[in-house]
C-alpha cells in the first residue's frame, strides 16, 4: 500500500507548517483532537505524530524535545512510512497460511516452514494468477528458461515443494494440479 497518512496530535504549530508546505510533501496528514483520538482504532493504518507516547497505539513518532529542524521531522516521518510499507509488503495471507516474503517463511498457527527464493516466487506467481498456470509460463516467468528447452525443472520443483508443505502442514491441497496447470488453493 503506497497511501501514506499521518495523524498529528497536540502539535498545532507543526500542523500549520505542514499546511504551508503540503504541495512539497509526499503524504497526507490531518490534525485530530483528543475526542477524535479516542475514536481512533489502535490498529489504525496511519502514523501518529505526537509530543508524548499514547498507550495502546503502534506506529507513533514522538517529538518531545524542541526545537527540531523541519528536515529532521520530515526525514523521521519518511523513514517510518518506509518501514511501515516494508512490513505490509512482506507479509501475505493465503488460505490458512501467512508468508513472510523477506524471511521466506510459511506459517500456520502452529508450524513454520523455511522456503527457498524460487519456492516463494513460485507461490506468489501462482497466487497472482487469475487461472491455473501452465508449466511453460512458470518456466519462462519464474525460472527464466526459454520455452524451446525441454526440461522437467518446474514439475520437479513443484513436486518437491508440495511434498515439503505436506510434510510440515499435512496439507496435500495447497498447490493444486489442474488439467491446464497449477494453482494455489486460496480457501481457508
Amino acid at each position: 500500500m503506497s497511501y501514506h497518512n499521518l495523524v498529528i496530535y497536540e502539535l498545532n504549530e507543526l500542523y500549520k507548517i505542514f499546511e504551508e508546505i503540503k504541495k512539497d510533501i509526499n503524504f497526507d496528514f490531518e490534525k485530530i483532537t483528543k475526542q477524535e483520538l479516542s475514536n481512533l482504532s489502535s490498529n489504525t493504518n496511519c502514523i501518529i505524530l505526537t509530543k508524548k507516547e499514547i498507550p495502546g497505539f503502534d506506529n507513533q513518532i514522538i517529538f518531545d524535545k524542541f526545537p527540531v529542524s523541519i528536515f529532521k521531522i520530515l526525514e523521521k516521518i519518511n523513514i517510518e512510512f518506509i518501514k511501515k510499507n516494508f512490513q505490509q509488503q512482506s507479509e501475505i495471507s493465503i488460505g490458512n497460511y501467512m508468508f513472510n516474503i523477506n524471511s521466506r517463511e510459511m506459517f500456520s498457527s502452529s508450524d513454520k516452514l523455511k522456503l527457498t527464493e524460487k519456492e516463494i516466487s513460485s507461490i506468489i506467481y501462482l497466487l497472482k494468477a487469475k487461472k491455473p498456470v501452465k508449466i511453460k509460463e512458470l518456466q519462462s516467468n519464474v525460472w527464466r528458461y526459454q520455452s524451446q528447452l525441454e526440461t522437467h525443472t518446474v514439475e520437479t520443483h513443484i513436486y518437491r515443494l508440495r511434498k515439503k508443505i505436506s510434510k510440515v502442514f499435512k496439507d496435500e491441497n495447497f498447490i493444486l494440479s489442474k488439467d491446464d496447470g497449477y494453482e494455489v488453493n486460496k480457501k481457508k
